[in-house]
């Protein structure tokens, strides 16, 4: 009987695929672009990594983690980026490809947390969120050493925490989500509309680039988004009882132009005695987060949810 398990982590704008070892060493992985047409021809990038990374190869589980909104209980998709996936059966067409073998489904977001919980800047802690701040900003939960998806397998959008109530049109129909503020296309965004001049095709990282070379709106743009993510951090920790907070993605790795405003915003907003020792550190997966827990969900023991359902 074989180890290994399939990961896969599926996004608006890449699928990726690997075989993952028991103690967590990703191997054979592939990852392509997530062709925006019709289900169909977004699924078939799907089964095409799949196909690449097994190579024939037996495994024995398939863990998915995909952009959201998700339903875990009906093992359907319906990604706000992914136009063409509206209640997409992802489960049960990725389990018809590897027949035989269990197959589990959670947000990208619980993903990324629970990798980060299992092999980086999580380990140690019970009660967690991780954040993925990069064109948008995602979310998921650890509470009590387990993965948190709430009665759909939602919970843990903290991006969708309101920080200005008054503020921008979020693409989840609302207002003033962190999002808006510290997603990069709309920090870029932002400090365009203020004057800064910048190249077409100006992205966060050329953002965070002029706000180290000392550009007064650029670091002004980094410091509205900590302000944003370290708001819905101290919600989130008020609300669930954290003891940690774990950002990632690509604004964070602007560094401290993100960390020391969320720093400071989270230590101004979390007066309650019981998070007095909430933590804030980098995420140390990169891109390997999402892959890593969504092979988790379906290891067992004490991190994966496996042991909840198993094929018929």
């Amino acid at each position: 009987m074989t180890d290994l398990v399939l990961a896969l982590d599926v996004g608006g704008t890449k699928v990726a695929g690997a075989l993952v070892e028991r103690g967590g060493a990703v191997r054979r992985a592939v990852r392509a672009g997530t062709p925006l047409g019709d289900a169909e021809e977004t699924f078939a990038a799907v089964a095409s990594v799949v196909d690449e990374v097994l190579a024939g190869e037996p495994v024995a589980a398939v863990g998915i983690a995909c952009a959201g909104p998700v339903d875990a209980t009906a093992g359907t998709v319906s990604p706000i980026n992914v136009p063409g996936w509206r209640a997409f059966p992802l489960r049960d067409r990725v389990g018809a490809l590897v027949p035989g073998v269990p197959v589990e489904l959670a947000g990208d977001g619980t993903c990324m947390a629970l990798g980060e919980h299992w092999l980086g800047a999580g380990r140690g802690s019970r009660f967690m969120v991780g954040l993925v701040v990069s064109t948008g900003v995602g979310g998921g939960l650890v509470l009590g050493g387990r993965p948190f998806g709430g009665r759909t397998g939602n919970a843990g959008h903290v991006g969708h925490v309101v920080v200005e109530p008054d503020g921008e049109p979020c693409t989840c129909g609302g207002r003033g989500c962190a999002e808006t503020v510290a997603g990069g296309p709309r920090m870029v965004a932002w400090a365009r509309q203020r004057g800064w001049q910048a190249p077409e095709g100006a992205d966060a990282a050329l953002l965070a680039a002029a706000a180290q070379a000392g550009e007064d709106l650029p670091r002004a743009a980094f410091e509205r988004a900590g302000r944003a993510v370290g708001m819905a951090i101290a919600a989130t920790a008020a609300v669930v009882d954290l003891d940690l907070a774990v950002v990632g993605g690509g604004v964070a790795q602007a560094g401290e132009l993100l960390f020391d405003p969320l720093r400071r915003t989270v230590a101004e907003h979390c007066g309650l005695s019981y998070l007095d020792g909430l933590r804030v550190e980098p995420a140390r997966l990169g891109g390997r987060a999402g892959l890593v827990g969504a092979a988790a969900l379906v290891l067992g023991g004490p991190l994966g949810i496996s042991e909840r359902r198993r094929p018929a």
